[in-house]
C-alpha cells in the first residue's frame, strides 16, 4: 500500500511530431535541442518524485523548464507521452476522459495563476463554483463556499463582485474556491505570480497558516527561489524539462547537485532558511549544557540562534527534546554559513596574544 498520495514515474510530455519516437531518443541519450530541430519539443524529461500526503511540494525553474507543463500531466489536463501519475495507488494515465473529469471534479483542485474568476458571478458564487459542477445543492455550496471565504478572510465580501476586489482579494477568492470543494490535492500554478510584492508575501503568510489547520497536499509552481524556500517542505528544480535535484531547502541551499542549482541559489537568504540542525557542529562532549544558559532546538531558525550567541559568551547548545546535546554553534560558524564559507577558519600566522608576548619582551 503507497504512502504517497501523489506520484510521478517517468515522465514525459513531448509537443510536435512523432512523440513517441521522439522519447525514444531521450532514452538513448539524444537532447532537446537535436528533438526541436526535427520538429519535436521535449517539456517534460523523465521526472519521477512521490508527494506525501500533508506535504507542501514546491516544483521550480525558470520559464520554459517545464514545470507548469509537469503540473499538468498531474491531473490530467495534458496527457503524458510516456509514464505513469499514480494518485492514492490509482493510475489516472490509465483513465478514461468521464473519470477524469471526475477525479479533478471531486479530488484534485486547481489554483491557476491569473485568478480564472467569472465577472459576472458574485465572490460567493466564485468560490461555490466547484461545488455546483459537482451538484451540490445550494444551500450547501453556500454554506461551504462561506466557510471556504472565512479562511482566506474574506468573510463579509461575499456579496461583491470580482471587480471590487484587489488583485490579493481576487487570488483568495481562487484560493477559497480550490478549498471549498475539500480536494484532497491542491495543484498550484505560479498562483501568487501575479501578485505585488507585499501582497505576493501576505498570500505566502495565508496558505502556511491554513496548513497548519488544513494539512493539504500541495503542489506549487514558482520560478522565485525565495518563495520555493519559504513554502516547500520539498522542492524539486527543473531545467530544461528535467528534475536536477530535489530535497529540502536546506539541502538544495547546502548540498547543490551542480553548478547550475549553485548559481540559482546564490542569491538567497540563508538567515531565512537555515536552522540550528543545519549550522551546528555535531562533535559534542554531552555536557555543553550544563551551565544553565539558554539552549536552541534542532528547529531554532538562523535569525534566532544568531540572537541567542549574542547574548552566550560560548557557543550555543542545542539540545533535542529529550535535553540531550546533539550539537553546538560557535559564533565563528554562524558567520561562515551566512557567507557560505563553511570550512575550517584559516590560522593566522600572527596572534594577537603572540603579538602582545613579543612587544612586553
Amino acid at each position: 500500500m503507497t504512502t504517497a498520495r501523489i506520484e510521478a514515474e517517468h515522465l514525459y510530455k513531448v509537443f510536435g511530431r512523432r512523440p513517441d519516437q521522439a522519447v525514444e531518443r531521450l532514452e538513448q541519450g539524444a537532447d532537446r535541442d537535436e528533438l526541436r530541430a526535427e520538429g519535436s519539443t521535449a517539456a517534460v524529461i523523465d521526472a519521477s518524485f512521490a508527494v506525501a500526503p500533508g506535504e507542501i511540494f514546491v516544483v521550480m525553474g525558470l520559464s520554459g523548464s517545464g514545470k507548469s507543463t509537469l503540473l499538468r500531466t498531474l491531473n490530467g489536463l495534458l496527457t503524458p507521452t510516456a509514464g505513469r501519475v499514480r494518485f492514492d495507488g490509482q493510475d489516472l494515465t490509465a483513465l478514461g476522459d468521464r473519470e477524469l473529469r471526475e477525479v479533478r471534479a471531486n479530488k484534485i483542485s486547481m489554483v491557476f495563476q491569473h485568478f480564472a474568476l467569472f465577472p459576472h458571478r458574485s465572490v460567493r458564487d466564485n468560490a461555490a463554483y466547484g461545488l455546483a459542477v459537482q451538484g451540490v445543492p445550494r444551500a450547501e455550496r453556500e454554506r461551504r463556499a462561506d466557510e471556504a471565504l472565512a479562511l482566506c478572510g474574506l468573510a463579509g465580501w461575499e456579496d461583491f463582485w470580482p471587480d471590487e476586489l484587489s488583485g490579493g482579494m481576487q487570488q483568495r477568492v481562487g484560493l477559497a474556491r480550490a478549498l471549498a470543494t475539500d480536494a484532497d490535492l491542491l495543484l498550484m500554478d505560479e498562483s501568487f505570480s501575479a501578485l505585488d510584492p507585499l501582497i505576493r508575501r501576505d498570500m505566502q503568510d495565508q496558505l502556511l497558516e491554513l496548513q497548519k489547520t488544513l494539512h493539504k497536499t500541495i503542489v506549487f509552481i514558482t520560478h522565485d527561489l525565495n518563495e520555493a524556500m519559504r513554502l516547500g517542505d520539498r522542492i524539486a528544480v527543473m531545467r530544461d524539462g528535467r528534475i536536477v535535484q530535489t530535497g529540502t531547502a536546506e539541502d538544495i541551499l547546502l548540498r547543490p547537485a551542480d553548478d547550475y542549482v549553485a548559481s540559482f541559489i546564490q542569491d538567497v537568504d540563508r538567515s531565512r532558511v537555515l536552522t540550528a540542525s543545519a549550522v551546528m557542529d555535531t562533535e559534542v562532549r554531552g555536557d555543553e549544557a550544563d551551565c544553565g544558559c539558554e539552549t536552541a532546538a534542532p528547529g531554532t531558525p538562523f535569525t534566532e540562534l544568531c540572537a541567542l550567541s549574542a547574548r552566550l559568551s560560548h557557543p550555543v547548545a542545542v539540545v533535542d527534546a529529550g535535553r540531550t546535546v546533539v550539537g553546538v554553534v560557535p559564533e565563528s560558524r554562524l558567520v561562515g554559513f551566512l557567507g557560505d564559507e563553511q570550512g575550517d577558519p584559516i590560522a593566522c600566522d600572527h596572534p594577537r596574544d603572540e603579538r602582545k608576548v613579543t612587544a612586553r619582551a
